[in-house]
């Protein structure tokens, strides 16, 4: 290669797609909507009282086992009361990284002003 790329400026080179597919750059920190809130929250609280039925019926079916069966029976128990807790809480909210004051990042700062100073009428 020379020391000069040639660089192909056409109208068609614009054209073209390019050769892989660039994702979105996010820069919000948007929660997940209420809906998709909403949907996340019932599935966790059916998967936790669907739980409750199989531990009853194992619990039923060991009944000649109180050693097996007491405990399935002890968790079962406050698993309706944790469902809805659980189903009730929102998500954590993500903590905004905090700045201290005083801290100059001398990449990321304006470059100093000038002090032109401009006659009005």
């Amino acid at each position: 290669m020379s020391q000069f790329e040639v660089h192909d400026t056409s109208f068609e080179a614009h054209l073209t797609p390019p050769s892989r597919r660039v994702e979105p750059t996010v820069i919000t920190q948007a929660e997940p909507s209420y809906d998709d809130q909403l949907k996340a929250r019932k599935k966790r609280y059916l998967i936790t009282m669907g739980l409750r039925v199989p531990l009853l019926i194992a619990a039923t079916l060991t009944y000649q086992h109180l050693w097996i069966a007491i405990p399935l029976l002890l968790i079962s128990i406050p698993l309706p009361w944790m469902a809805v807790l659980i189903a009730n809480d929102r998500p954590a909210r993500k903590r905004a990284k905090k700045v201290v004051p005083g801290v100059i990042n001398y990449e990321k700062a304006l470059p100093p002003g000038t002090r032109e100073i401009v006659d009005g009428e």
